[in-house]
């Protein structure tokens, strides 16, 4: 009888051609009741920067063929991690993870001090933390459940304010004042219109995305978000939503969410969720404004420094 052959834990790069197979274990993974996972919608977005960039900062860990972990490298200090929810308790993949999260000469993720975003994966949250990992920056998620036909029940995208929205297209004008609103919500951003057609032209895109634009009674753009599904009956993603400089403090930031779970509910989602950083109460209060729900804190964990030799 020939050996049985045990199935191998491997850390493997993500190219173009699996990118699709990735986003679909991604997009399986979402459940009502994590807090805020790493999503499909997460990966789209991305694409803004390129196809070519995005998968080269991610990674995959599977067992015989099956993926169960997949890393995204949001920067170079930044591990956002998604874990099968069937795996989450899953010892030896968490002690396998463990090791190539680790420091040290040749290790797969080099950064002098990294952050690790693992929203639900109990048992690698358990070795990490054994191991020397410490708390990072905390996020709060939030999430609102979708009625089975997609309504929303207490006000619609504009609910007490002059707020219209609509959807942008790549056949019509509006993608330059989607990307001003962002850079104006999200200082530092360099996104233009161009980025905005290059992501939304992905397949990728028209699978999983929606882009809104909301203007004021004069025609000024003043809110901007993009919603992401992961499939019917599957929890939806806000990322990013945004409030010009200029328009605050005027009830957008609840309208334009508003529209995001209408947009959401559309595409099938039975859920609108989203997380920010806890050291952003204005924003936390604008998501419950919308009929958002907070739940319990999600922190960061930060790897421990390698030892270094001391100098003769």
């Amino acid at each position: 009888m020939p050996a049985q052959t045990v199935p191998v834990l491997t850390l493997d790069p993500v190219v173009p051609a699996t990118l699709d197979d990735v986003l679909a274990h991604l997009a399986a993974w979402q459940r009502d009741g994590l807090p805020v996972p790493l999503h499909p919608g997460d990966l789209a977005w991305a694409l803004r920067r390129g196809e070519q960039r995005l998968t080269a900062a991610l990674r995959s860990w599977s067992r015989d063929g099956e993926v169960l972990a997949v890393g995204f490298l949001d920067g170079p200090d930044v591990l956002r991690l998604g874990i099968d929810p069937a795996a989450a308790e899953d010892e030896e993949l968490a002690a396998r993870l463990r090791d190539d999260l680790a420091a040290g000469p040749g290790a797969p993720f080099p950064a002098e001090q990294l952050a690790v975003e693992l929203r639900h994966g109990p048992a690698l949250d358990r070795v990490l933390r054994a191991a020397g990992w410490t708390e990072g920056e905390p996020w709060t998620p939030l999430r609102r459940l979708i009625a089975p036909a997609g309504s929303v029940t207490d006000g619609g995208a504009g609910a007490d304010t002059d707020l219209v929205v609509s959807t942008v297209e790549t056949d019509r004008p509006g993608a330059e004042d989607w990307a001003d609103v962002i850079r104006s919500g999200f200082p530092g951003s360099t996104l233009t219109g161009a980025h905005w057609r290059d992501f939304a032209a992905h397949p990728l895109y028209a699978r999983y995305g929606r882009t809104l634009l909301g203007r004021d009674g004069e025609g000024t753009a003043a809110a901007a978000a993009v919603v992401w599904s992961a499939g019917p009956g599957r929890p939806g993603l806000l990322e990013p939503i945004a409030v010009s400089a200029a328009h605050r403090r005027r009830g957008y930031g609840r309208a334009i969410s508003l529209a995001a779970v209408a947009a959401l509910g559309e595409l099938g989602a039975s859920s609108a969720m989203v997380a920010t950083p806890s050291a952003q109460p204005g924003a936390v209060r604008t998501y419950r404004a919308a009929g958002f729900v907070t739940g319990g804190p999600v922190q960061d964990l930060v790897r421990p420094r390698s030892a270094r030799p001391e100098a003769s």
